[in-house]
């Protein structure tokens, strides 16, 4: 399942993010064919408007083109696309909140860069 504990956030924006991810990790390549509303709303039992909305907004946003009759296909740009807006809304917002934290809680530059260094390597560990 797809959908996040934030109840704040609409489905179809968590939809739009989930195919950004999916995007992202390399399981659907520039040019390759998407989802249709129909297929994600059978997925994830929502309604197909709801789909098609989170479809429409990557639509809006460069990330995916329509072939008439086809359906919906990713742009050959569309993974820098989405590294940029993740980078300049959610990851320099996450590092201020981050740093702010950390200076309340008195934690020096290298402490906290240590910190950031092992969280990587984690993941990277976890990624393979």
């Amino acid at each position: 399942m797809i959908f996040t504990n934030d109840e704040l956030k609409p489905i179809y924006l968590q939809i739009a993010e989930w195919l950004e991810t999916e995007i992202l990790s390399g399981n659907i390549a520039a040019d390759e064919k998407i989802y249709s509303q129909y297929q994600l709303a059978a997925m994830f039992n929502i309604n197909p408007a709801t789909a098609a909305k989170g479809l429409n907004i990557l639509a809006d946003e460069k990330m995916l083109y329509k072939k008439r009759g086809l359906g919906m296909f990713v742009t050959p740009d569309a993974a820098e696309i989405i590294r940029t807006k993740r980078r300049e809304r959610n990851l320099k917002r996450w590092v201020e909140e981050l740093v702010k934290e950390a200076n309340r809680l008195n934690i020096s530059d290298s402490e906290l860069n240590d910190m950031i260094k092992a969280a990587r390597n984690r993941s990277k560990e976890e990624q393979r």
